[in-house]
C-alpha cells in the first residue's frame, strides 16, 4: 500500500479547484436536486442557458450526459463516469467534455478532469463542496482561464433560486472558490439593483449597519472613495481593538473596487480585493477575487473562521438591502 508524500498532497492542492457553496435547504433535498434529472434541467448551467439530461445512471460505472444549451441554440454536451456514490455525502466522477466541444470554443481544452461532489449536513442547510481535480497544473489553468469559477457560481445561483421554488428558505450562500496556488474568490447574490449594493459597499454610514465580526461593534469607518484614497474600519474587540485597512487602486463606480487591504495587528498581511458587482433581472451578484502575496496568507484566514465571518458579514448585509429598498450616499 503506498501512502501520499507531504509533496504529492502539496501538488494534488494546486491541481484542484475548490468551490463551495452553503444552501438554506435540508441535505436530502440538496441531494435530488442535484441528482434527479427533472430537476437538473431546471437549473444546471450558467443563467440564462437550459439544460438537456441525456443519460444519467448514478451507480459506479454508470454514465451522465448532460447537453448545456446557450442562448443563441449553440449546444455544449459533457459527460462523466461515476467512480464512487453514496448517497446523500458523496459523489465522485469524471469530468468531460463532450465530442465537438473543442471545435465550439476553438481551445485546448483541460482533460482527465474528476470531481468530488460532497453534501455536508448543517441542519437546516447543506454545504456543497466541488473539489475539481486536474492532471496538471497547466490543466487546472486552462479550466480557469475558460471561466469555470464563474460559470458554476452562476449555475449555483440558479440551484438556489430553484430550492426556493421548491420550499426551500430563501436566501443566497457564500460561494468560495480557492484558485490557484494563493487566489480565493468569493461570490454573493443580492436581490437588490447594483447601485443599491455599491452605495451599501461604499458609504460609511451604511458599512457601519453590517460589517463586523460577531458582537463587535464598529468604533471608526473612513472611506475615502477615490483612486489614491484610503479605507480603515475598526472594531471594538475585548482584547484589543481590531483594526483593517488600505488604499484603493480602482473605482469604477456601481462596476468595480479594487483595493489593498491589511490586518493592522497581523505582520505582512497586505493582499489585494478586486470586487465586480454585475445585476441580472433584478439580482446583483457580487464577486471578490482576493490575492494573497503567499499561500500559507490564504490558508491561514480559512482556518481562523474567514468563511463563517463573512457568512455572517454578508448576511447582515442582505438584511439591511431588504430593510432598506434604496440606499443613497446621502440616506
Amino acid at each position: 500500500m503506498t501512502h501520499a508524500t507531504p509533496s504529492d498532497l502539496g501538488d494534488r492542492a494546486d491541481r484542484t479547484l475548490v468551490i463551495t457553496r452553503v444552501f438554506n435547504a435540508p441535505r436530502d433535498l440538496v441531494w435530488q436536486v442535484w441528482t434527479d434529472p427533472n430537476h437538473i434541467a431546471q437549473w444546471w448551467g450558467p443563467r440564462g442557458f437550459t439544460t438537456r439530461v441525456d443519460e444519467m445512471d448514478l451507480r459506479p460505472g454508470g454514465q451522465s450526459r448532460y447537453v448545456m444549451i446557450g442562448p443563441d441554440g449553440t449546444e455544449y454536451p459533457a459527460k462523466g463516469v461515476f467512480k464512487e456514490v453514496v448517497p446523500p455525502e458523496r459523489i465522485v466522477s469524471t469530468d468531460e467534455f463532450g465530442e465537438g466541444y473543442d471545435t465550439l470554443i476553438d481551445a485546448d481544452l483541460p482533460q482527465g478532469m474528476v470531481m468530488t461532489t460532497l453534501f455536508e449536513d448543517l441542519g437546516h442547510q447543506t454545504k456543497l463542496t466541488l473539489e475539481i481535480l486536474h492532471p496538471t497544473v497547466e490543466d487546472r489553468r486552462k479550466h480557469e482561464a475558460m471561466g469555470v469559477v464563474a460559470g458554476w457560481h452562476s449555475s449555483l445561483d440558479c440551484m438556489t433560486e430553484h430550492l426556493e421554488r421548491l420550499g426551500a428558505q430563501p436566501g443566497h450562500g457564500l460561494g468560495m472558490s480557492l484558485v490557484g496556488d494563493r487566489d480565493l474568490i468569493l461570490t454573493r447574490s443580492f436581490r437588490a439593483p447594483r447601485p443599491q449594493v455599491w452605495n451599501a459597499w461604499t458609504q460609511p454610514q451604511h458599512v457601519q449597519r453590517w460589517f463586523g465580526c460577531g458582537d463587535m461593534p464598529m468604533t471608526e469607518c473612513t472611506i475615502d472613495l477615490r483612486v489614491g484614497g484610503t479605507w480603515r474600519y475598526v472594531l471594538q474587540n475585548p482584547s484589543g481593538d481590531m483594526a483593517l485597512s488600505g488604499e484603493y487602486l480602482e473605482v469604477t463606480p456601481c462596476d468595480r473596487l479594487v483595493a489593498t487591504e491589511r490586518y493592522e495587528w497581523v505582520p505582512d498581511s497586505d493582499h489585494i480585493n478586486t470586487l465586480t458587482l454585475t445585476e441580472c433581472d433584478g439580482t446583483t451578484t457580487l464577486q471578490i477575487l482576493v490575492q494573497y502575496a503567499a499561500a500559507a496568507h490564504r490558508d491561514a484566514d480559512l482556518q481562523h473562521g474567514m468563511e463563517t465571518g463573512l457568512r455572517d458579514t454578508l448576511n447582515r448585509l442582505e438584511a439591511l438591502l431588504i430593510e432598506t429598498p434604496v440606499l443613497t450616499g446621502n440616506a
